[in-house]
């Protein structure tokens, strides 16, 4: 593969991962290009890029998921590369094919190893046949959708209601029904008993339909007390891939995830090489390139099953970062230009152990007390935690207006420390210093989870929040202790300061802050 330069970038994505590329392309010196609708012509992506294409009405169809638009702003703009963030078109495999066929570089994988790994019932064959083990389940052979009637008997690779039925007797209740080109918990059903099965398999495919165009479903047996483990793994055009450490993600609301953490504090260094060795054949089968990320269970005996690969970069990125001292944006971009792994500051071993602890919290615009319902509005008052080892990746700003027609996520605050108690105490430090004052917000809700005693034990398992958190009700002292910091907020404070590891040993020499530039994304320092 030859190197062809990358000049300018168009970042085809809104919030706080447009604006995390829009930073890694500037430090590479690139020349970026932000696409926004009419709800975020204000916005600070729109605000931070060298150019700005306008796409259309606040509805997501007519704007940001609008894949003529996209390509047409591309070209217009003169880029020659297009960035999809994380989310729906990091996923799609027409939209690879349509950059690619404009003539432009997709940062990412190919459209064709795309296809192959965003059918879940593939990927689980692909995994399978490269000797990682799978979570127990049925794939229905002929591949049509739950509702239509079975053949006499339910024979196997029936996908009728009688062949689901068969199987989730043999696989045991509870199971999942899953859509086969699902994501963020859509198509999804936890299953208790048969008589909810019926049921169940014809509501996840009307919404594995209405969000993807793809009713196909199958299933999996729930397994009890699990840890959600993912591996990063990068690989360039050369033929080389790496793993670069796993990442816990247990900590769910809607199987969809809320804290992550690198390394798991349950990983031993033996399952830790299992696991990337188990990540990087899936991904070497797969003929995988660019960052990606390959997912597991983990249950509590320490034995790893394959859950499916993200073709993209994960929202929980940054905590790999940190624990690795690897920038991944720029590995992204670097590969994309045709660099081999090296010259894209990633290790060319994946045998490196993680440098301390990393915690990311997503702060959200939503309402946990009411199912985590999106809470939508004003940010009348901003102010983003900073000091030593807090990163805030950010794409809010105060005055802004957050629109109600986009995902709820506002600002990722991550931190860093040398153990993972230590990385528990400057979250929590971190958190107590995040104000928004306008529209609702998660923030009191985390700042509860990360100070159980369960989450300080690290005993976080998927079920993680149903079993602690089920019925959680705000402190009524909240907004004052809120209204206090927001008038604290208005005062001058110190800039934040760079410092390396304390202690002794190897650490000293290490400090995260200090493998990449432009890492803080938002706060008062930019």
């Amino acid at each position: 593969m030859s190197e062809q330069p990358l000049h300018r970038v168009l970042v085809a994505n809104r919030g706080e991962i447009a604006v995390r590329v829009i930073r890694a392309c500037r430090d590479l010196g690139l020349e970026t290009v932000a696409v926004a609708s009419d709800a975020d012509l204000d916005a600070p992506h729109a605000r931070l890029a060298n150019r700005t294409e306008r796409l259309g009405p606040a509805d997501p169809r007519e704007s940001y998921l609008h894949q003529d638009r996209l390509i047409d702003a591309a070209r217009r703009s003169g880029a020659d590369a297009v960035h999809p963030g994380y989310g729906f078109l990091a996923e799609s495999a027409a939209f690879a094919d349509a950059v690619t066929g404009a003539g432009l570089r997709f940062v990412g994988p190919p459209a064709e190893v795309i296809a192959r790994l965003g059918d879940k019932t593939a990927a689980r064959a692909i995994a399978e046949r490269s000797g990682v083990p799978v979570v127990p389940g049925f794939v229905p052979a002929d591949g049509r959708p739950a509702t239509m009637k079975s053949k006499p008997g339910g024979q196997a690779g029936d996908a009728g209601p009688g062949a689901f039925a068969a199987a989730a007797d043999r696989l045991g209740y509870p199971v999942l029904v899953k859509a086969a080109a699902g994501g963020g918990g859509r198509g999804m059903r936890v299953v208790e008993r048969a008589d909810d099965l019926r049921g169940a398999l014809a509501s996840a495919e009307r919404e594995a339909r209405a969000a993807f165009g793809d009713g196909r479903l199958f299933l999996e047996r729930q397994l009890p007390e699990v840890r959600h483990v993912e591996v990063q793994i990068v690989a360039d055009g050369r033929g080389h891939t790496v793993a670069l450490g796993e990442r816990e993600c247990s900590v769910q609301r809607r199987h969809q995830k809320l804290i992550e953490e690198a390394p798991s504090s349950r990983v031993d260094p033996a399952g830790r090489a299992g696991l990337a060795a188990a990540a990087v054949a899936v991904a070497r089968a797969a003929g995988y390139e660019n960052a990606g990320t390959v997912e597991f269970l983990m249950d509590a005996g320490g034995r790893f099953y394959f859950l499916e690969v993200n073709t993209r970069l994960q929202v929980e990125h940054p905590v790999t970062e940190l624990v690795a001292g690897v920038d991944l944006v720029q590995a992204q971009l670097r590969i994309a230009a045709g660099q081999p792994l090296e010259a894209a500051g990633i290790p060319a071993s994946d045998a490196a152990a993680p440098r301390g602890h990393a915690l990311e919290c997503r702060v959200c615009a939503e309402n946990p007390a009411d199912g985590f319902r999106p809470s939508p509005g004003p940010i009348l008052v901003l102010d983003e935690p900073a000091g030593p080892w807090v990163r805030v990746d950010s794409g809010i700003r105060e005055g802004w207006q957050v629109p109600a027609a986009y995902d709820s996520l506002l600002a990722k605050v991550i931190v860093w420390d040398r153990t993972r108690a230590a990385a528990v105490a400057r979250m929590q430090q971190a958190l107590a210093r995040f104000v928004i004052l306008g529209c609702g917000t998660n923030l009191e809700f985390l700042r509860d989870v990360i100070a159980h005693e369960a989450f300080r034990r690290a005993e976080t398992t998927t079920d993680f929040l149903e079993r602690h958190f089920t019925g959680w009700r705000p402190d009524p002292s909240a907004r004052a202790l809120a209204a206090a910091a927001a008038i604290s907020a208005t005062q001058p404070r110190p800039p934040a300061r760079t410092s390396n590891v304390p202690g002794g040993g190897d650490a000293v020499a290490w400090d995260p802050w200090d493998t990449a530039s432009g890492w803080r994304i938002g706060g008062p320092h930019g």
